[in-house]
């Protein structure tokens, strides 16, 4: 039996914070679409008080090195996925500290062809430094995966690679192009805290057409990190097969990813670069519909600060955009309420394009949760802490 029941909580909930504290193990579920690093800090700060949140993770990374990765393997990114599993991995004594430095580890940028393919080789064979003093038989896996990719690489351009990244693609390819299995494997090697799965397993590229009319492929390219800043805003965005198309594909999640949204005991929308990494997320068909099906609370917790992707957007325009792709499964049916309920914001020391305007936001039906979110440290970014907090507290 299901019934619905409504409370007054406190932000933030100070017992229910050390009672998560206490027992970590049975935490709560708060699911994050996202991507990149934005969530680093959350992530590992959440750990303290609950080892059961959820991150789905967008493989549409086109840029650095996961762009010689999928152009060389046709897969999904996984740099993001690696990025967050280190970031939920417990690093004391009691994980596994030896695998954690291992996996952060990055090869080298210039070096040499052979001077790289030989440090490759000691880590297969169990010389390397950062490879010998892991125990068994955690040590012969690890190993096993570095041959696996020894035997496909080829010509691949080892410079500046992840070794997390390795291992990750070797698993990929060694589970008939699964990511499932090795995100497990890779999870229990290095105690990760959480649960972590892509949005999709397939090998897409993102595509967006800006206002301009000008239309772009590929993710590295809206971002405003490893190319310029987009000239005009972003109008719409879809998926499609590969960077040299611009056609939208079709691309559904299958029913475990739908499942274990539905096990959510608050969703958050939360900061990064919203298109790229929050919308993302949301484009493969059904993602909108597991979370209308979800009866939990729905979060969005905006930037503050400067996100190149929102050129032109004020935040009450994005919330318009982030309910546009919520709905987009069945926009007749899926009603407001049921895939956002929050905006949580700090007005008072955060910087939101356009300001925050509460009374067109309430007239979508959308409440605004104000609130202390930025400390003098982290300014004007929220704070890791004070936001876990918050999220924490609304459970």
């Amino acid at each position: 039996m299901r019934i619905k029941i409504e409370k007054e909580v406190n932000l933030p909930d100070n017992i229910k914070l050390e009672r998560y504290k206490r027992t970590p193990d049975l935490g709560p579920k708060i699911l994050f679409f996202s991507g990149g690093t934005a969530l680093k800090k959350i992530s590992s700060e959440l750990t303290q008080y609950t080892h059961n949140s959820i991150h789905i993770i967008t493989p549409f990374d086109s840029g650095g090195s996961s762009a010689v990765i999928r152009k060389k393997f046709k897969m999904p990114a996984v740099g993001d996925i690696r990025n967050r599993l280190m970031a939920l991995a417990d690093q004391s004594v009691l994980g596994n500290p030896q695998i954690y430095a291992l996996f952060a580890y990055r090869l080298p940028k210039n070096s040499t062809d052979k001077f790289l393919k030989k440090e490759l080789y000691q880590l297969e064979s169990g010389k390397h430094p950062l490879i010998m003093n892991i125990p068994a038989p955690m040590r012969k896996i690890i190993r096993n995966h570095f041959r696996q990719f020894s035997d496909i690489m080829d010509d691949f351009d080892l410079r500046g690679a992840s070794i997390g990244n390795i291992i990750l693609t070797a698993g990929y390819l060694a589970n008939r192009r699964h990511l499932d299995p090795v995100i497990f494997l890779f999870s229990k090697l290095v105690e990760v805290r959480g649960i972590v799965r892509p949005s999709i397993n397939k090998d897409l590229h993102l595509a967006a057409r800006l206002e301009d009319g000008t239309t772009i492929v590929g993710q590295h390219l809206l971002t405003g990190k490893e190319e310029n800043p987009i000239i005009s805003p972003i109008e719409d965005i879809w998926l499609t097969n590969n960077l040299n198309c611009n056609e939208p594909c079709k691309a559904k999640i299958r029913t475990k990813l739908s499942d274990l949204i539905q096990s959510a005991e608050l969703i958050c929308y939360p900061l990064g670069s919203f298109y790229s990494s929050v919308i993302a997320n949301l484009l493969p068909h059904g993602v909108g519909t597991a979370i209308m099906k979800t009866r939990c609370p729905k979060i969005f917790t905006p930037n503050t600060g400067v996100d190149l992707e929102l050129k032109g957007h004020t935040l009450t325009h994005q919330v318009e955009r982030l309910l546009h792709y919520l709905q987009k499964d069945d926009p007749d049916n899926i009603k407001v309420d049921e895939v956002l309920n929050f905006i949580l914001v700090d007005s008072n020391n955060g910087i939101y394009p356009g300001g925050v305007d509460k009374e067109k936001i309430n007239k979508l039906g959308i409440q605004i949760i104000d609130c202390n979110l930025i400390s003098k440290e982290s300014t004007p970014h929220l704070d890791a802490s004070l936001l876990s907090k918050a999220l924490l507290s609304l459970t």
